[in-house]
């Protein structure tokens, strides 16, 4: 689990920079790459979506596999 939990991190860190830059420069790096709202744009979309869900529902799950103490129980 811990390749699909580096994935969902590397996906949510692609997506951060992307809005990063659309909010600093209006510049969305996806749409400048594959096209805007091309197919495979919206592959990268959906998936950057699916890890931050992946992350959000998973989060104790995570932190369990991964031997983080939690200091809000």
């Amino acid at each position: 689990m811990k390749k699909v939990d580096v994935l969902a991190a590397v996906l949510l860190v692609v997506g951060g920079l992307n809005w990063g830059l659309v909010g600093a420069f209006n510049f969305d790096l996806v749409a400048a790459i594959f096209g805007k709202m091309s197919a495979m744009s919206k592959v990268v979309y959906i998936l950057v979506g699916l890890a931050a869900l992946y992350q959000g529902l998973g989060i104790k799950g995570i932190k369990q596999r991964w031997g983080v103490q939690s200091s809000a129980s």
